[in-house]
C-alpha cells in the first residue's frame, strides 16, 4: 500500500466532507446549543477541547480526520501485510500478538485517537457518530484486524449508556485513557444468533457483584492486546433457566479473572484474536437493571454495532477499489495498461459507483443515529422524563429511521463489500489467488462482514418487517422518500422514478405471497431491493449538494447505478410474479 493520507486520497470521502454532510444538524444534534463548551468556561478542565460554535466543531472534526489518516497510511499501511502473515498465536494459555501491532495500538493510544466512543466527560474525542463514521472508514480501510485493536474501546460505550454514576466514573476514564481493551461476550459454543437461550449463569454475591459460571465463544479481543488487559462486557443469565430473554443480565468482567481456553484459526483477520473463554466463579459487575441485559442494553447498542460493520464494509469496499486501480493502471498486457481493456473498464467502473453508493447509504445510517441518539441525552439533562422522551416527536422520527437504515447498511455493505472484494481478486487475475498482493487478505477480512454482529439473514429478519408495513399507504419509509423526493428536480429522476416504482410493485407483489414460508424465501430479494432503491436515493441526494462543475460526471455515475437497480427491480418482479402466478393457477 501506498503511504497516504487516508482521509485525503478519497476524492468521494472528501467530497462528503467538504460538501455533501449538513454538518450543522449534527453538530446542533451533539453539542446541544455547545453546552460542553459553557461547562469548560466555568472551569471544568475535561471539556477543554469541546467547540465553542460551528466552526470550531468542523474544524475540529477535520483536524481529527486529518490525523487518521495520516497515522492509517504512515503507521500502519506500511506493515500490514506482515501482520497479517504473523497474525496471533496461542501458546501456554496465552495470546501473542506481534510486536510492530503493539506498537501501534500504543501510538494510536499516544496520539488520543482511540475512544471515539465516550463523551469529553469521560476523556473521549467527544464526536457524533457521523465523524464517527468517516473515521471507521478510514482505519477499516488500512486493515479491519489493527482496526479493531485500537477501536475496541469504544464497545465500552454502552457502560455510559446505562451503567450507574458510580460505575462510569470508576471505569470510563480508565478505558478512554487506554487502560485496557474491551470485548462483548455474548455468543456460547451452542448459542450464536439465538442469545435468548443463553446459559451461562450469574450467581448473586452482594452489592452489585456477582459470580459467572460459563463458557463464552467467538469473542474479539477478549484476551486483551499484549500487555494491555481487557474489560469484558456479556450477558448471563440471573434468571432461572427457562427465563428466556427477560432472565438475562449485563455484566463487567476483567480478562485478568477468566480463563482463555483458545483462539480460533480464522480465515482472516489474522492479527484479530477470537477467543474462548472460560469462567468458574469469576467476578461481575452489574451493569444498569437486572433482567434488562438484553431486552434493553444489548438491544439498544444494536443501531451502533450495525453501523460499526456497515463502515467496515464501506472501507474494505475502498482498500479493494484502491488497490485494484493501482494494479489496473500498472499491469501491461497487448501493450496498454489493462485497466483500459473495456472488460475490465467496465468492473472497474462497477467496483466504484457501488462503493460511492455504500458511503452514502451507510453515512445517512450515521446521521438518523446523531438526530436521535443526543437528542435524547441532551433533554434528559435538562430535566426530561422517560415519558418525555417517548412522547418527544423529533426523537420519535430519527429512532424509528434509524431502526430502518442500520440493518439495511449492515446487509447491503457487508453483502456488497464481499462482491467487491472478489471483483478485486478477479481484476488482478492469477496474481490476485496468490498471498503477493493485499487483495488476497482485504477479500479473506472482507468475508466476515456478512456474518459477525448479525448475519445477513438477521439483519433482513430485522428489517423486512420496517420495509413492509412503511411501505403502506401512510407508512414511515414511504414518508420518508417522499419527504426526500419532494426537494428533486423531476427531469433528472427517470430512471430513479422507474426503480421507485418498480420496487412498490414488488413489495405489493410480495405481500400477495401465500405463506409466511414464501414471504421468508423472498424477503432478502425485498431488503436488497429496498437498499438499492435508498442507495440510488441518497446518492442521487448527494448530487445537489456538491459544486456544479463536478455534477455531471457524478450524475452519470448515479445514473449507471439506477439502471443497474432497475434491471433489479425487473428481474425481482418477474420471479415473484412466478411465485403468485403458481398461487394463483393452484
Amino acid at each position: 500500500m501506498l503511504q497516504n493520507n487516508y482521509f485525503n486520497d478519497v476524492s468521494d470521502l472528501r467530497l462528503h466532507f467538504d460538501h455533501i454532510i449538513n454538518w450543522k444538524e449534527i453538530v446542533d444534534s451533539y453539542e446541544g446549543g455547545f453546552t460542553d463548551a459553557a461547562k469548560y468556561k466555568a472551569g471544568d478542565e475535561r471539556f477543554a477541547a469541546a467547540p465553542s460554535s460551528h466552526e470550531e466543531a468542523l474544524e475540529y472534526y477535520k483536524t481529527l480526520l486529518d490525523s487518521v489518516g495520516e497515522f492509517a497510511g504512515k503507521e500502519i499501511a506500511p506493515y500490514v501485510a506482515e501482520l497479517d502473515k504473523v497474525g496471533v498465536k496461542f501458546e501456554n494459555g496465552k495470546v501473542t500478538f506481534p510486536e510492530k501491532l503493539l506498537e501501534i495500538v500504543r501510538k494510536a493510544r499516544d496520539a488520543g485517537l482511540q475512544p471515539t466512543g465516550f463523551s469529553r466527560k469521560y476523556g473521549g474525542l467527544g464526536v457524533p457518530w457521523t465523524v464517527r463514521a468517516f473515521f471507521s472508514e478510514i482505519l477499516y480501510r488500512v486493515d479491519a484486524s489493527v482496526c479493531i485493536s485500537i477501536g475496541c474501546v469504544n464497545l465500552a460505550e454502552i457502560v455510559e449508556k446505562n451503567g450507574s454514576e458510580e460505575l462510569k466514573d470508576e471505569w470510563l476514564p480508565r478505558l478512554a485513557a487506554g487502560e485496557f481493551a474491551c470485548a462483548m461476550g455474548l455468543t456460547e459454543p451452542d448459542h450464536g444468533s439465538d442469545l435468548p437461550g443463553l446459559r451461562t449463569k450469574a450467581t448473586h454475591k452482594e452489592g452489585n457483584t456477582y459470580l459467572l459460571n460459563g463458557t463464552k465463544r467467538f469473542i474479539t479481543q477478549g484476551c486483551g492486546t499484549g500487555e494491555i488487559p481487557a474489560i469484558l462486557l456479556l450477558l448471563a443469565r440471573t434468571g432461572n433457566p427457562g427465563s428466556g430473554a427477560r432472565g438475562l443480565s449485563f455484566f463487567l468482567v476483567q480478562s485478568k479473572d477468566v480463563q482463555v481456553a483458545g483462539i480460533e484459526k480464522k480465515m482472516g483477520l489474522h492479527c484479530s484474536p477470537t477467543c474462548e473463554i472460560v469462567l468458574e466463579n469469576t467476578p461481575g459487575i452489574l451493569i444498569g437493571e437486572e433482567g434488562h441485559g438484553l431486552i434493553k442494553h444489548t438491544m439498544g447498542m444494536l443501531n451502533g454495532a450495525r453501523m460499526g460493520i456497515s463502515q467496515q464494509g464501506v472501507g474494505i469496499a475502498q482498500a479493494a477499489l484502491a488497490e485494484t486501480k493501482k494494479y489496473t493502471s500498472e499491469r501491461i498486457q497487448f501493450g496498454k495498461p489493462i485497466g483500459t481493456i473495456p472488460a475490465v473498464r467496465k468492473i472497474l467502473r462497477r467496483m466504484e459507483r457501488e462503493t460511492m453508493a455504500m458511503r452514502c447509504l451507510m453515512l445517512e445510517g450515521a446521521r438518523a443515529m446523531d438526530l436521535y441518539y443526543f437528542r435524547g441525552d441532551h433533554l434528559k439533562e435538562k430535566g426530561a422524563t422517560e415519558r418525555d422522551l417517548k412522547s418527544d416527536v423529533v426523537l420519535k422520527y430519527w429512532e424509528k429511521l434509524a431502526g430502518i437504515l442500520t440493518p439495511i447498511s449492515k446487509f447491503y455493505c457487508s453483502e456488497s463489500c464481499v462482491k467487491i472484494a472478489g471483483d478485486a481478486v478477479q481484476l488482478h487475475g492469477g496474481a490476485g489467488f496468490t498471498e503477493d498482493y493485499d487483495v488476497s487478505r482485504i477479500y479473506r477480512d472482507s468475508r466476515i462482514t456478512t456474518i459477525y454482529d448479525g448475519t445477513s439473514q438477521i439483519q433482513v429478519n430485522a428489517s423486512i418487517g420496517g420495509i413492509v408495513t412503511g411501505m403502506s399507504g401512510h407508512g414511515f419509509l414511504r414518508e420518508y422518500i417522499d419527504s426526500e423526493w419532494s426537494h428533486f428536480p423531476t427531469e433528472e429522476t427517470k430512471v430513479l422514478s422507474d426503480v421507485w416504482d418498480g420496487f412498490q410493485e414488488a413489495v405489493a407483489m410480495y405481500k400477495d405471497l401465500a405463506t409466511s414460508e414464501e414471504r421468508e424465501e423472498a424477503a432478502d430479494e425485498i431488503v436488497w431491493g429496498s437498499a438499492r432503491l435508498l442507495s440510488g436515493l441518497l446518492f442521487y441526494r448527494s448530487t445537489l449538494r456538491i459544486p456544479e462543475e463536478l455534477r455531471a460526471d457524478r450524475l452519470s455515475y448515479v445514473d449507471e447505478y439506477n439502471l443497474d437497480s432497475l434491471g433489479y427491480m425487473e428481474g425481482l418482479k418477474a420471479k415473484l410474479k412466478v411465485k403468485v402466478s403458481a398461487r394463483q393457477a393452484v
